[in-house]
């Protein structure tokens, strides 16, 4: 008579050859653990991160996403219990490449560089330490972690204009007369302006993250899940054209007495709950993580062993990786903290002194050293100078955050563009921005001086700070703007513009020049 074998599939639970629960939560606290290895070490990065999400809304969504992802990974112990742990080192060089990553962006400060490498350690460290089997099994509550970096800002303006356009066109086709200065417009009932908080990314990145996590967890089908992320992408971008459509309605309707306050934030706020209230509910119909689970395997796999030696070895090489990329950047803080003499940024120019004929200032960080002067003519140029030394913890030349326009004063931004400008014989790609309102206008060309190179591109300009960096050891540069008041056509105001910089460049950049640190 045969006898059935204690490893069946009818064999107890923690019995010999079954895995037993404690090996699951045991493998998944191990996964929690490594994961700390990062954000202990670049925790200067990680509190830069939680700064971010405490005083932004659109980012607050960010001190959920580790627990999330912690969460999904509890979620898989089950699966964990029978996977080995098996050190993976080819993962090293990766690692490697995001802490030179994080070392460049630390050099010229790129913080959206350093975050997302930060982020990547934390996934490269479970293959490094625990292995191909356990991060493949993990792979999307790995991943989930990069939805904490605050990214998409530079969407801003995209997304503006795209509003600003639904909108305006959802007025002229339902009969109202709109007439549109940028992105601003007047109706007959008011004026009205899509500025930053219209722009939609809030709803935008909350779409995004709240439908991977849908997809994730109702779907297992790939292309089930490709199209509810696509849907969560598209839906709140035709929504936020909608939801603005409505606000200048219900405000158009109401004598301007209705939604145009803080409430048509909360109206729209409403509005979008309720839009992916229907999305997700559309969406529930296809979900797919209700259906019964595959049956698992007649005999189940042995319990693995915990391998306590090579784990604790291949933990120890990541953290000494991880720890050399800090101890890099203090070392190259200290050299950048040498005395250097002070910025002097006075020119002779070859163009005649005039009247202040604006108050115009951008709005960017404190610079080290600040150049102001009016000059003459039909219609007159102004120059403003902006220099910036290489410190440790100071302002920054090229940030998201430094602007041309002030959103809330006379000299909002109403549109800017990229574009080549030929002067000083040379041809040039200046960012050129109109500013004002209706009899206060104002083009400015801005670009940035680093090292002896102009740029518009504020990407350009974090490498050529990086190359400066790294070949003489500092990182200063300058925001150079030139600007000129203008009626209706700008024309004039660019042609004063190329004349003044066509005589005046060159002297400019010698200033410049001088102050650079050997």
């Amino acid at each position: 008579m045969n006898t059935l074998p204690s490893s069946g599939p009818d064999a107890a639970p923690g019995s010999a050859g079954a895995p037993a629960p404690a090996d699951g939560a045991r493998n998944a606290l191990l996964v929690a653990l490594v994961m700390l290895l990062p954000l202990l070490v670049f925790h200067e990065t990680a509190l830069t991160l939680a700064q971010i999400w405490e005083r932004s809304e659109t980012f607050a969504h960010g001190f959920l996403i580790l627990p999330i992802s912690l969460y999904l990974v509890w979620r898989q112990r089950g699966a964990l219990a029978a996977l080995p742990l098996r050190p993976y080192w080819p993962a090293m060089p990766l690692l490697a490449a995001c802490g030179a990553a994080w070392l460049l962006a630390d050099l010229v400060e790129v913080g959206i560089v350093r975050q997302y490498a930060l982020a990547l350690m934390l996934p490269l460290s479970v293959l490094a330490v625990l292995g191909k089997r356990v991060a493949g099994a993990l792979l999307f509550p790995l991943a989930f972690v990069l939805f904490a970096v605050p990214v998409g800002e530079s969407l801003i303006p995209p997304l503006i204009e795209l509003t600003a356009n639904f909108t305006v066109d959802a007025l002229r086709l339902t009969g109202i007369p709109v007439l549109r200065d940028g992105n601003s417009f007047s109706i007959p009932t008011g004026n009205w302006s899509v500025v930053e908080a219209c722009s939609g990314l809030r709803y935008l990145i909350s779409s995004i993250t709240l439908g991977c996590l849908f997809a994730y967890l109702s779907y297992r089908t790939v292309w089930r899940r490709a199209a509810f992320v696509l849907a969560s992408v598209l839906v709140p971008l035709a929504a936020n054209g909608v939801r603005a459509y409505m606000i200048v309605m219900m405000g158009h309707l109401s004598g301007m007495k209705l939604a145009v306050g803080v409430d048509h934030l909360i109206y729209g706020w409403i509005f979008f709950g309720l839009v992916m209230l229907l999305l997700f509910w559309i969406g529930s119909f296809w979900r797919e993580d209700l259906q019964a689970a595959p049956a698992p395997a007649a005999v189940p796999a042995p319990a693995p062993q915990l391998p306590a030696r090579p784990l604790l070895g291949a933990a120890g090489g990541v953290l000494a990786m991880l720890l050399a990329w800090p101890l890099l950047a203090a070392r190259a803080d200290q050299a950048a903290a040498a005395a250097a003499p002070p910025v002097r940024l006075a020119f002779a120019p070859a163009t005649p002194a005039g009247p202040e004929f604006s108050r115009w200032e951008p709005d960017f960080a404190p610079a080290s050293a600040t150049l102001r002067q009016s000059f003459g003519g039909a219609p007159p140029v102004g120059l403003t100078v902006l220099y910036y030394r290489d410190a440790a913890g100071g302002a920054k030349l090229v940030s998201s955050t430094n602007q041309l326009g002030h959103a809330k004063t006379e000299f909002r931004e109403n549109s800017a563009a990229l574009r080549d400008e030929r002067f000083a014989g040379r041809t040039v790609a200046v960012r050129e921005a109109m500013l004002g309102v209706e009899g206060r206008r104002l083009l400015v060309w801005q670009w940035y001086w680093i090292n002896g190179s102009m740029t518009s591109s504020d990407y350009v300009g974090k490498l050529l700070q990086a190359k400066s960096k790294l070949l003489t050891g500092s990182s200063d540069g300058a925001a150079v703007m030139v600007f000129a008041p203008y009626d209706e056509d700008p024309a004039a105001a660019r042609g004063a513009m190329r004349a003044f910089l066509d005589s005046n460049l060159a002297p400019l950049e010698r200033s410049l020049a001088a102050n650079r640190r050997p």
